[in-house]
């Protein structure tokens, strides 16, 4: 009749499958008997054992309200009056509204931080424990040190999580704005609206929290209101992705085209505007006549061959699909994948690991054919007078050998490689305005493709400027 818990499972899938055989044949088990399992969502966590348990999920609030809510359900009255200083019950919400934030910040993915990191309740209690310990030990003269406040709290307990220094640097701004003097005057804010309560109980923090706003603007985080509509797309598009893939995969018995049908007529029309394979040979004569050591060539052989792969294997799988349709072959586990993905319109997992991301199959396979005329052309009728930056496998390659080919036409005057650092300088010329590569004296190349997030362009100044939120 007792309990067993099982901790971190993701970790011992193949342990799984021989626990639910246990429990399955087991013949007498006392009625007092559960077994409790913690795990992550794993892909291949067993899935009958996943539809025979009671699920139960703790995730993080949404939204401040939600938030401050939760972790202040948890603050008994005791612990609001553990200590008699005047700084704690301030400091106390400070590190509450903290630890909501960095919590909240994670939903924007890259926006909010570069890497997600795991903040949970151990570091909103050790930060409280290390505040109080400070006000126990404090001197009353020279008052709170706020330098290691910050320092602890910034570098440490949160900080201690954080592996990207503009990550760091974003914590202990947070630590530097809202941990101060300066958070105990009347004008103090975390944002507009959002201010530190002065109560005495916990109810009364309880109350103050309850009238927040349900939604928060992303400001209060430090974001651009843009990131809130980019939050917003891509949970919809998560949204409708899983409806989707949720959705019968049975071929259909009434007058509508079948699913495969709809496929083998969009593998026909995909097989008929695939470009050629490359050939080797007048690739390698090709780039012999434009110089084949030349870095800029080297660079351009190592585009052709993966490109070469994309195409040698979309070809394939579009060719073996059709087998499988007609029944001249099995129907494999990646076949199936290429049918349900093509049909949904999205990027069969094969076809992704080896090339781009791309919101639809359609938008996927136009790059495709635009990548490889942008090669062919490069190939055909010599470099180009301009290059489609973002339609590289390795952008950052190009760059390298275009500085290894500048540092070579310089040896003369004692340039070295280590030394060369690049400019960007946008033009106000448009795609259509480029007639030649740039002058001789400046060098370098001319690039078009690149996309600008949360800032515009302002053409006649040639500079940065705020973007208005879309609607």
């Amino acid at each position: 009749g007792g309990w067993l818990l099982l901790q971190n499972c993701h970790l011992g899938l193949e342990f799984l499958g021989k626990l639910m055989d246990t429990i399955a044949t087991t013949e007498s088990i006392s009625e007092g008997f559960r077994t409790w399992i913690t795990t992550e969502a794993h892909p291949e966590f067993p899935i009958n054992l996943l539809q025979s348990s009671i699920k139960f999920t703790n995730e993080p609030p949404q939204g401040v309200k939600a938030g401050l809510k939760r972790t202040y359900s948890s603050v008994t009255q005791d612990q609001l009056e553990v200590s008699n200083m005047p700084e704690w019950k301030p400091l106390l919400y400070a590190v509450a509204f903290l630890h909501t934030t960095v919590q909240e910040r994670r939903k924007f993915g890259p926006l909010g931080w570069n890497i997600p990191y795991e903040f949970n309740q151990a570091d909103f209690t050790a930060s409280v424990q290390f505040v109080q310990n400070h006000l126990d030990d404090m001197d009353i003269k020279r008052g709170v040190n706020w330098s290691c406040v910050r320092y602890m709290i910034g570098e440490v307990q949160y900080g201690g999580r954080v592996t990207d220094d503009l990550d760091k640097a974003l914590l202990n701004t947070y630590a530097r704005v809202w941990f101060g003097e300066h958070m105990f005057s009347e004008k103090f804010c975390f944002y507009k609206d959002y201010v530190i309560p002065k109560g005495k109980t916990v109810e009364d923090y309880l109350q103050y929290i309850e009238q927040l706003p349900v939604i928060d603007t992303p400001e209060v985080f430090g974001l651009h209101p843009n990131a809130d509509i980019t939050y917003q797309t891509n949970l919809a598009n998560e949204t409708l992705s899983t409806i989707v893939s949720i959705q019968p995969k049975d071929s259909s018995t009434g007058g509508a085209e079948s699913r495969e049908a709809v496929v083998q007529r969009l593998a026909n029309e995909m097989l008929e505007k695939l470009p050629p394979d490359y050939n080797p040979h007048e690739v390698k004569a090709q780039l012999q006549k434009m110089g084949a050591i030349q870095p800029i060539n080297i660079f351009l052989r190592q585009e052709i061959d993966r490109m070469q792969h994309v195409i040698s294997r979309v070809r394939t799988t579009l060719m073996d699909l059709k087998l499988a349709i007609d029944g001249t072959i099995i129907m494999s586990e990646e076949l199936q994948d290429a049918l349900d993905n093509m049909h949904d319109a999205r990027i069969p997992k094969l076809w992704f690991k080896i090339s781009w991301e791309s919101a639809t199959l359609g938008f996927w396979f136009t790059e495709l054919l635009e990548r490889s005329q942008q090669f062919s052309s490069w190939l055909q009728s010599g470099r180009p007078n301009q290059f489609w930056m973002t339609g590289f496998f390795n952008p950052q390659g190009f760059l390298t050998a275009m500085r290894q080919e500048t540092t070579r036409m310089n040896l003369a005057k004692g340039w070295a490689l280590d030394s060369v650092v690049l400019q960007n300088e946008v033009t106000k010329m448009m795609k259509e305005d480029v007639t030649g590569p740039p002058p001789a004296d400046i060098g370098g190349v001319y690039i078009y493709g690149l996309f600008l997030e949360g800032a515009g362009w302002d053409r006649r100044n040639s500079r940065l400027v705020e973007l208005a939120p879309k609607v």
